[in-house]
């Protein structure tokens, strides 16, 4: 009788542990630096006193001549990347991943796309028209942007922490070019990198969207 009563304790307590990791392994980090060291909080009221980095106040211009600000996207999560239209490496590639998480959200006017070009003297809003047309992509809550060079770059950098801690030092005149594709939530904060190259980790981007969308 002791024997059944313990491995019935034990059996719920391992549920009970079962649970509550599955529970802090849905709740997503935090990224406060440019090393991407995560940042796990489960007390929402301090996650304005440790983590003080947001996404600044941006404004640039996208593909259909519309000027996109922050203050048009306050309140959503938002996915960025870098790109630029004559590149024939990994830019193919990663604009098709992204385009899958577009249409993953195409119904969804909480998720944004943001993809900034890092040849903006060259991919002027007509060019970055025909790259969407040609590419098909239709999604209204895609922009694919251009503006002042300087701006763009300083703004990834500092921002995004484009190309990581040794981009964070970079100055404008060196070339801004990753792979990486960020997830920013409703309150302008880092929640995930992930290599945009990687259609599985695209996989989990889109399911750490849905996650949170949640909170």
């Amino acid at each position: 009788m002791l024997q059944t009563v313990f491995l019935k304790n034990s059996w719920l307590i391992g549920c009970i542990i079962l649970l509550s990791c599955n529970s802090t392994a849905k709740h997503l980090p935090y990224y406060n630096t440019p090393d991407f060291t995560p940042i796990f909080i489960d007390d929402e009221t301090k996650v304005a006193e440790k983590i003080p980095h947001i996404i600044t106040d941006f404004s640039f211009t996208d593909q259909n001549n519309k000027t996109i600000s922050q203050s048009g996207i306050e309140g959503k999560i938002h996915i960025a990347n870098f790109f630029f239209t004559s590149c024939g490496s990994i830019c193919p590639v990663l604009m098709h991943n992204m385009d899958s998480v577009s249409v993953a959200f195409k119904n969804d006017t909480n998720v944004v796309l943001l993809s900034y070009s890092v040849t903006p003297w060259i991919d002027s809003v007509q060019k970055l028209k025909k790259y969407t047309d040609l590419n098909g992509y239709t999604s209204p809550q895609w922009h694919l942007l251009t503006g002042n060079k300087a701006a763009i770059y300083d703004f990834a950098r500092r921002s995004y922490f484009a190309e990581e801690q040794t981009g964070y030092t970079k100055d404008s005149a060196d070339f801004l070019h990753t792979e990486h594709i960020v997830l920013v939530d409703k309150t302008r904060r880092i929640r995930g990198i992930y290599n945009g190259t990687l259609r599985l980790e695209m996989q989990q981007l889109i399911e750490d969207i849905k996650e949170l969308e949640k909170e």
